[in-house]
């Protein structure tokens, strides 16, 4: 049982540094979108779930339509919904408040997992939840002043979307859990793998995008000497960001309850403030020196809560359950 929560804790920190690489983007992709950098990092990640699904003995078995099609509409509303949701939000409502906004993820996916599993009492997950509210707080707190509010096109349009996405990512990560619960023979990279694959989808957004000029790949040109460090970003972030992302997610599905799981995703705001230093070169703030400490206090508090009152000895582990 140890083991497994350790796993879990390990593997959920590590796709929240994963997902914190999403941070960076803006800053790696040259003239080129951010749709044109969508569609070769989703690309890059089918490719390598249809490898793993097509190059794995005894995968076959594990391929049955209940699976592929849940795995498929997951994937639809991860990849193709998730993403024109936060992307709209970030052309509206500007880059800073709607990362602000999307910091309520885990807030509300440790709300629901704990009403729906009741994992903790109430109060005891009181103090890490107040902890991460006053760490998101000061870490976004510069969104919604006047230098914030700079960049904002429509707040109408973009705060819908922004919340929007917050609904899809929830949903999605509970979806995703009791997926995995109903099927406890399939392997977690053969359902990663499931998973990823759904990134054909992309392809279906690329004639709409084209239409609407949201690609820059046929101005600036296809070829390796003008889109080859989209390609290598692309690649690099694919195989890092979602291929790696997507699986440790699931291992920490598979081995934590929600709440807990919610609670650890929070720190990839922590990566990604630590990640905009280090793209700016600068220094932090005082305030958000002092967002990521309380933060890491907020998750490290949760983390030893649920172990002492459900991981330790004697004690059933309750995402097994």
């Amino acid at each position: 049982m140890d083991r497994s929560f350790y796993v879990g804790v390990s593997a959920a920190l590590f796709a929240a540094f994963a997902f914190s690489l999403n941070f960076v983007v803006p800053f790696i992709i040259g003239d080129y979108s951010t749709f044109d950098f969508a569609l070769i990092r989703h690309l890059v990640s089918a490719l390598v779930g249809l490898f793993i699904l097509f190059s794995k003995k005894h995968v076959v078995r594990h391929l049955t339509l209940s699976n592929v099609l849940k795995a498929l509409w997951l994937a639809f509303v991860g990849y193709v919904g998730y993403f024109l949701t936060v992307t709209g939000a970030a052309i509206f409502a500007g880059p800073v408040i709607a990362p602000a906004f999307l910091g309520l993820v885990p807030i509300v996916l440790m709300v629901i997992g704990n009403q729906r599993q009741g994992s903790l009492p109430w109060r005891s997950l009181m103090p890490p939840l107040a902890l991460v509210l006053i760490g998101l707080f000061l870490v976004n707190g510069t969104a919604f002043t006047a230098e914030g509010l700079n960049s904002v096109g429509s707040l109408w349009v973009g705060v819908p979307l922004a919340l929007a996405a917050v609904g899809l990512w929830v949903w999605f990560a509970l979806a995703n859990q009791a997926a995995l619960a109903t099927r406890p023979e399939m392997p977690s990279g053969v359902w990663s793998a499931l998973i990823l694959a759904g990134g054909v989808f992309m392809l279906a957004f690329y004639p709409v995008g084209a239409a609407m000029d949201l690609f820059k790949l046929p101005a600036l040109g296809f070829g390796w000497s003008a889109a080859g460090g989209l390609y290598v970003w692309g690649a690099f972030l694919a195989l890092l960001a979602t291929v790696g992302g997507v699986w440790a997610w699931n291992v920490a599905s598979r081995s934590l309850p929600v709440a807990l799981a919610a609670q650890l995703i929070v720190s990839e705001t922590a990566f990604g403030v630590i990640g905009g230093l280090v793209v700016h070169a600068r220094w932090p703030t005082p305030i958000e020196v002092a967002g990521v400490a309380v933060l890491i206090a907020g998750v490290v508090l949760s983390v030893r809560i649920f172990y002492d009152r459900q991981f330790a000895p004697g004690r059933k582990l309750l995402a097994q359950e």
